[in-house]
């Protein structure tokens, strides 16, 4: 049996005429291909919304990394939407990763905040903001 190291999954619903919840679980490396499936989608969301506030849950335990082309891909979401988000919660377990939520926090609006568990991070996504 061989190992699945890459998976990718992506949930967006709109949850107000101006709030959006994307919800995102990664598996081994975030790849380029995975952004042309993201972008479009979160586009698609906030299409015809005049301020749209994007809140994210990332679940990032199994996350690797970024391929190159990828983090490139993620600097320049954050470049064009960034102002949108709303509040980032990012779950993960390794010390890189919260140095990784703090950073990404610099390109965004919003507030993000890194987490140990999923519940909290949902708790928190679920205030009034």
């Amino acid at each position: 049996m061989s190992e699945f190291h890459h998976g990718f999954s992506i949930s967006i619903q709109r949850t107000g005429n101006e709030r959006v919840m994307l919800a995102m679980h990664v598996r081994g490396k975030l790849e380029h291909q995975d952004y042309e499936t993201l972008v479009p989608m979160l586009e698609s969301a906030i299409a015809g919304m005049q301020h749209p506030k994007i809140d994210v849950l990332m679940d990032m335990r199994e996350l690797d990394g970024w391929e190159i082309r990828a983090a490139w891909d993620d600097l320049k979401l954050g470049l064009k939407h960034g102002r949108q988000f709303n509040r980032v919660a990012m779950v993960g377990n390794k010390s890189w990763q919260e140095t990784a939520t703090k950073i990404g926090g610099w390109f965004i609006g919003g507030e993000a905040r890194f987490f140990e568990d999923r519940a909290p991070a949902l708790a928190w996504l679920q205030e009034t903001a």
